[in-house]
Parts: C-alpha cells; structure tokens; sequence
C-alpha cells in the first residue's frame, strides 16, 4: 500500500485541469482566448486558499502557429506560439506563474501530424527527391488509377489526397491540411525528439500526446476490413467509421517509438508522458510498457463511453484495476474537448454531482475539463455557426464545437470571458451559471468541486490509497473503500433518482455529501441515500 504523499509522483497526486486556450479567457478583445488569459486566472486555479480549485496540474490544448484548419491540431510550427495566443514571453511567465503556485504545467503535443503549411511538409512535397520527401506518407496511385488503400478520414471522406505537383497520394486521416508524420523514418523521429526537448527546457512538466497510437501504420499500408459492427446509420462520407482501425493504429512496433519518446522524458526530472490511445482493455494497457517504461498515464477514456448506471460504472472500475500490472498507475477522465459535455452526456445537473465525486474519489490521476465543475451543458450551435471540421464534413450534429464554447466567469455581457463577441456563442444560461455566481453559493456545483479537490489533497487513502468495491446488494448503488495501511475512506454513490437504505457495519460519519448539506453521525444499522446523492465516510473512532 502506499502510504505517503512524498512517495508518489507529481502526476499521481494532482489533479488535472485541461483548458482549451481559445475558450478560457481572452485579455485582448479579439473573441479568442490566449495565455495571458489563462496566466489571469490562476488563483482561481490554485492560489494556496480553498477559495480556489486547488488543482495542482493543467493540461494546455494547442497554442502553436497554425491556419487553424483544426483549431491548433493543424501545427505549423512546433517551437513556437501562435499570435493569437502570444509569444514565448507570455509562455515563459505562464511556466514561471504556475509554478509560483505549485501548478504543474502539460501542454499538447501532436506527433501524427503537421499542418500542410509546415516547412517541412513544403519541403516535402517540393519533388519526389527532396531530402524530406520520407518525413511524410506518399504512395502513387494503385495500377488502376486508385488511391493507395481503403483508409477513411476521421473527419470524412478518404484519408488520401493527390498532389498534382509530384504526382503522388499524401496520406491524412483527419483533414486534408493535417499531413501525416512518418515515424518510420528516423531522422524525422530525431525532430520530433528535439521539439520535446525545446518545451523540457522551457519548464514543461508533461505532454498529453495527441492519438499517439496512431504515429505507425502498417509497412505495407494494407486495406482495412469492414467494420462489421457499424453504425448503419453513418454519413455516406464517413469511411474511417465503416472500417475495423486494423492497419492504421495500434500497431506493435509504435511501442519502440513511445519508449524512444520516454527516453527523452526521462533526461529531465519528473516529466511526464500521457497519451490520447482508444482500444480494448488488453491492448490500450500495453501502453504502459511491459517494464513501465512507456506513458505514465495512458488515457483512460472507459467511463465516458459507459451508461449512468452503478453496475456500469463498477464493471469498467473493476476491469482496469484487474488488468493493470503492479507497477501501473489508474486514470480517469470524465469530459475533454472532442466529446459532449458531461452534464449533457450523462443526463442533466443532477448527475453531475454524482460524477464530480466519482472522478475525484476513484484510485488514480483525474483529469478535469473546464467548466464541468460549473456543469456547463453542450453550447447551442446554429448550423451557420459551426467551426468545427468535424461538424462541417460530417454532419451539425457531430460537431465538437459544442463542448468548446467560452467558460463563463460573471454575468456581464460577454460572461467575463471578452469584451467583445467570442469565437463561439455563450450558453444562454451564462447570467446565471458562471464562477461568480456559484461562488457566492455555499452548496453550488463548484463549491462541491472545490470541497472534493482539497479533502482528496489532504486524504492519504483518497489520493494514494487502495481501492476495494464492495458488494452491497443495492441496485443503482456504487460503493467502494479507499485505503492505506492506517487510513480508511468510504465512497457511497446513489446513480438512482430515488432513495436508497444502505447497511454498513461499524460507526460512521459523514465527511461531504454531494448536496453539502450532512454531516451526521451513524452507528451499525442502516442509513440512506438521497436521490442522485453521494458520500465520503470515515470510520467513527
């Protein structure tokens, strides 16, 4: 068991914030946000208080130069900002500001990649005999005039386009704009290397790396088989959904290149490598390495794509710890930038406070996304409105734009975020629903958030402890201990819109309730559960 807070790594005790930096807060009244911005609200953040957050890690979406095809993930230049955001001054303050309040910084990194406006990919596709021509994926036209495989586009259509210049097919499996790397070759890997070490130098604590199961395909880029279990229903344009991900990803030579990318890591102290990676529970925990010498935290994306059920939730839980090795370290993640809101995907508020203590109770790292601790639903997107590529090729109702709109600070026109109109429309809810406005609410949303982060921080079994679910016999019902060899906590959950009687052997009281309105005491016997409410307990001595 682990027992002391100083035996765990920074990324097994913090907590993580991921802000999306266009949508976080914009200090130049151009409708985007930008790191001044993010530098601007870090006591909200952390500033020591439990006035604030208290979380100890954020996760910055890209900032880089880009055409923002893809909003950042469309990289056009990997070593420096893009001026919408700033420049490597406002950077280095925001290194400097973070830690100043023991906030550890991780920015996204995307090896897959780069925006078509790259130098590298100009230099690429300058002549079939450019030195750079092998950074990139090129194949000619199949015999009969056809694009080189069967691969789809995640953002619709085929993942080939043809280059009249050189007479060749580039690969892409996002938007035409966003050429793929060849991690095959190795002076590519060797550039990919020293943009990690650009960052490392400058202070990064960790990289998120964006799909990184996807950096090696197949040698012979093979045609992928039907996917025998898709949705029928899909765009007529939507190749990649209709397609097993057989030759495209999750290849097992892309194990050498992450160990080759923690290597780099691990020239500096205390960095650490999280990974964007989708697949079934016995191959997405290869991604730790068979002697933990791969991504420390590999993203665990299980709870998202569960129903709000307990048994549900439990049944996920139980696998993972089932099938990490000894030395593994859990992660969960609720909500991020490409999927609905959690308050939208798990069916309305009062959920959410339910998933606000799952989250942060669970064994492991959580990662947090801006504004589900104020349970921001899905922004309404007119469909001349969306920006989204994913929304534009596929269809409105996959757009991602919905999960990105401005975090809501006050009740002032532009909610706090800008003077001036955003990049994406307000929630109508904003007057009501911001930071200042739950604030001043002692049993709002974000109040329970701020109460959960700092009870985990200073709870040994909560934040290092084993995890046990126990079997209660009580539908709609979660339950499980958290423990160190001198620490025991009890997580009771309610996913149910009714009450729920519990039995529980021992004398117990309550810590926090979702509502944060008990703090009773109770002997062995029974107590209850209210509609949509969970507990922390601790052993009555």
């Amino acid at each position: 068991m682990t027992n002391h807070k100083n035996s765990l790594h920074w990324w097994q005790r913090a907590v993580v914030y991921q802000i999306y930096p266009r949508s976080f807060k914009d200090t130049n009244a151009d409708g985007i946000g930008d790191l001044n911005g993010v530098i601007a609200r870090l006591d909200y953040l952390n500033d020591g208080t439990p006035n604030s957050l208290g979380v100890e890690a954020i996760w910055l979406s890209p900032f880089y130069p880009s055409p923002m095809v893809d909003f950042g993930y469309d990289i056009a230049d990997y070593c420096d900002i893009d001026p919408l955001f700033g420049d490597l001054a406002t950077f280095d303050r925001l290194v400097s500001e973070a830690h100043r309040r023991g906030i550890k910084l991780i920015i996204d990194w995307v090896p897959n990649h780069t925006s078509d406006q790259h130098r590298w990919f100009v230099e690429s596709r300058s002549s079939r005999d450019n030195p750079k021509r092998d950074w990139y994926i090129w194949r000619d036209p199949n015999p009969d005039g056809s694009l080189p495989n069967n691969w789809g586009s995640v953002f619709g259509g085929p993942a080939w386009t043809f280059d009249p210049g050189s007479g060749q097919y580039y690969l892409h499996q996002f938007v035409k704009e966003q050429p793929e790397l060849n991690w095959r070759n190795p002076e590519l890997r060797a550039a990919m290397f020293e943009t990690l070490r650009f960052w490392l130098k400058r202070g990064v604590d960790g990289f998120r790396m964006d799909v990184i199961g996807m950096i090696l395909k197949d040698k012979e880029l093979r045609d992928n088989p039907l996917n025998p279990n898709a949705n029928p229903n899909l765009p007529a344009n939507d190749l990649f959904g209709r397609l097993q991900t057989t030759y495209n990803m999750d290849q097992d030579e892309v194990h050498s290149a992450i160990r080759e990318i923690r290597a780099v890591l691990d020239e500096y102290d205390e960095r650490c490598g999280i990974g964007e990676l989708w697949g079934e529970l016995p191959r997405w925990v290869r991604y730790y390495g068979e002697l933990g010498d791969e991504l420390q935290l590999p993203f665990n994306f299980r709870l998202m794509r569960e129903p709000w059920q307990a048994s549900a939730m439990r049944r996920s839980v139980d696998e993972l710890e089932a099938a990490l090795p000894s030395f593994a370290w859990p992660n969960y993640v609720l909500g991020n930038h490409d999927q609905p809101r959690l308050a939208s995907r798990f069916g309305g508020q009062s959920q959410a406070r339910v998933a606000a203590m799952l989250l942060l109770t669970l064994r492991g790292t959580p990662t947090l996304y801006y504004g589900d601790e104020l349970s921001l639903e899905n922004g309404q997107i007119p469909p001349e409105k969306v920006q989204d590529p994913q929304g534009k090729n596929l269809g409105h109702e996959r757009t991602r734009d919905v999960t990105r709109t401005p975090m809501q600070w006050d009740a002032s026109p532009q909610a706090g975020f800008s003077q001036v109109e955003p990049w994406l429309p307000l929630s109508a809810d904003f007057t009501s629903r911001n930071v200042e406005t739950q604030s001043q609410k002692p049993d709002s949303l974000l109040n329970l958030y701020k109460k959960l982060i700092w009870l985990r921080g200073e709870t040994p079994a909560l934040y290092g402890g084993d995890y046990l679910a126990l079997d209660i016999g009580v539908a709609d019902c979660y339950v499980y201990q958290r423990r160190t060899a001198t620490q025991t906590r009890l997580v009771a959950l309610n996913f149910s819109a009714e009450e729920r009687q519990l039995e529980l052997a021992g004398s117990w009281k309550i810590l926090i309730s979702t509502h944060l309105d008990r703090q009773e005491k109770f002997s062995t016997g029974s107590f209850v559960l209210r509609p949509h409410e969970g507990l922390i307990l601790a052993p009555e001595q």
